[in-house]
């Protein structure tokens, strides 16, 4: 699994096998996701348009959007609304403002209930609009010096025309030159009105205009609680699904005979098969830790692939006499083997009591130095190793299901049998079927029961 690509059928393996344990944390993230509704209360958002007329650049645009969040606009609304406890820093984080198609200013405002939202939308766009146009000159105070010019521009071209016509025309040189200056002066006034004219703001673009007041919020703004526990229980089953892959790509159990063989360093016999069974809760299986696990279903392993169909029971014992056939080849007499079964392992157990059945039911030993060994079946703790020493039996078959250990408690175990004084001859790796419907394949024989039921105790000393 540590180097396999994750694929969809991973997913679902997981979602198969720990569906429960997911749908308890989809409902735990549901409830901190409540739980962080509680803590942050609701908010309503509601906007304002203001409409620009003319002819307006973007980047003008863009002065106009910060003007309207802008610490001044800001402020004046704060001292307008006189709410308690707010301040104008805490309404420049309520206020945003974009610009649109059209030359149109959206203003939005967030507050605690629509009532207000509805009145921080509506005071930010008038107070814009109003410092807007003091900028540009458009209000009374500012339209009063042109006007005042323009009227004391008139009162001096009728004094120059009444001056014009005070003079004596064209009878003394004195005269004449009086009139050319007077019209020269009349002409630089009309240019200088001119100019004035063309230069007044409000004569290309026309004063910003509130479209209508904002309309009250009917719902919350997001995260709405609902966001919020939906977001909780989504994240929580996201979480435990990586959380999965996460463990399972950090896993060092081996997977593979040659990987297990390598670990414990002897040759590989063969793979056998058992078919799958629920195991029976043994007496450290009854408590309300072990309930709660059988319940959640973390008792079982996920990431291990679905047992494959197998054939009858024949076909699997072909296997398990290949191996005893495997084992007679190597040794050169017959002798006594320890078959060392990792503690907890409970379908090697199975796959080593069949073996030890299959050993004792030898067909036609052609002597006594060609007949299969004698087996005897000790469980020996991974966590503290320790196999009997060396007495009658002279080797260790280890017997052991893939995906189960570690390379590290395959060394402690290979170093418990060494110190033991026993060779590890051979690996028996064990996989899970799922076993065909059929007819018996005939009652195992007499002695099987009783190779069985003759176990040593992985406690030291010979047995």
């Amino acid at each position: 699994m540590s180097d396999d690509t994750i694929r969809l059928a991973t997913i679902g393996r997981i979602l198969r096998r720990r569906g429960r344990l997911l749908a308890v944390l989809a409902v735990v993230g549901a409830l901190v996701g409540y739980g962080a509704s509680l803590l942050f209360p609701p908010r309503y958002t509601t906007s304002a348009s203001v409409l620009l007329p003319g002819a307006w650049e973007e980047r003008e645009l863009r002065t106009q959007t910060q003007i309207a969040t802008s610490s001044v606009v800001v402020d004046r609304v704060a001292a307008t609304l006189d709410w308690t406890g707010v301040s104008g820093g805490e309404l420049r984080d309520r206020v945003s403002a974009e610009d649109t198609d059209g030359n149109i200013i959206k203003i939005s405002g967030t507050a605690d209930t629509p009532e207000r939202a509805q009145q921080l939308s509506d005071e930010v766009a008038q107070q814009f609009v109003t410092f807007a146009a003091r900028i540009a000159g458009d209000d009374p105070g500012a339209v009063e010096g042109p006007e005042a010019l323009r009227q004391q521009v008139e009162q001096t071209n009728r004094r120059i025309t009444e001056l014009a016509d005070a003079a004596d025309p064209g009878r003394t040189v004195e005269s004449v030159q009086a009139r050319t200056e007077l019209e020269k002066l009349r002409a630089s006034l009309e240019k200088a009105m001119e100019k004035l004219d063309e230069a007044d703001p409000a004569t290309d673009r026309a004063a910003m205009v509130v479209m209508g007041p904002a309309a009250r919020p009917s719902g919350e703004a997001p995260p709405t609680r609902m966001q919020l526990i939906l977001a909780g229980a989504l994240l929580a089953f996201l979480l435990g699904v990586i959380g999965h892959l996460a463990a399972a790509r950090a896993s060092r159990r081996l997977r593979t005979g040659p990987e297990i063989a390598a670990a414990l360093g002897s040759p590989l016999l063969g793979t056998v098969d058992v078919p799958g069974e629920q195991p029976a809760p043994g007496p450290e299986g009854r408590g309300p830790r072990a309930w709660t696990r059988r319940l959640l279903g973390v008792d079982t392993r996920w990431d291990v692939p679905a047992p494959r169909m197998s054939g009858d029971e024949a076909s699997r014992r072909i296997r398990y006499r290949r191996v005893c056939d495997r084992l007679r080849e190597q040794l050169p007499a017959s002798r006594r083997l320890l078959v060392a079964v990792p503690d907890g392992d409970e379908s090697a157990r199975r796959a080593a009591g069949q073996l030890v059945a299959e050993a004792g039911s030898d067909p036609s030993p052609a002597s006594s130095s060609r007949g299969y060994p004698a087996l005897r079946v000790v469980e020996v703790s991974v966590d503290r190793p320790v196999v009997p020493d060396r007495g009658t039996e002279s080797g260790v078959l280890v017997v052991l299901s893939a995906g189960h250990w570690t390379a590290g408690e395959l060394a402690g175990l290979a170093e418990a049998c060494a110190d033991g004084r026993h060779e590890v001859v051979g690996i028996v790796v064990v996989g899970t079927v799922r076993a065909r419907p059929s007819q018996p394949a005939g009652p195992p024989p007499d002695d099987a029961a009783v190779a069985l039921a003759v176990r040593g105790h992985a406690t030291g000393g010979s047995v």
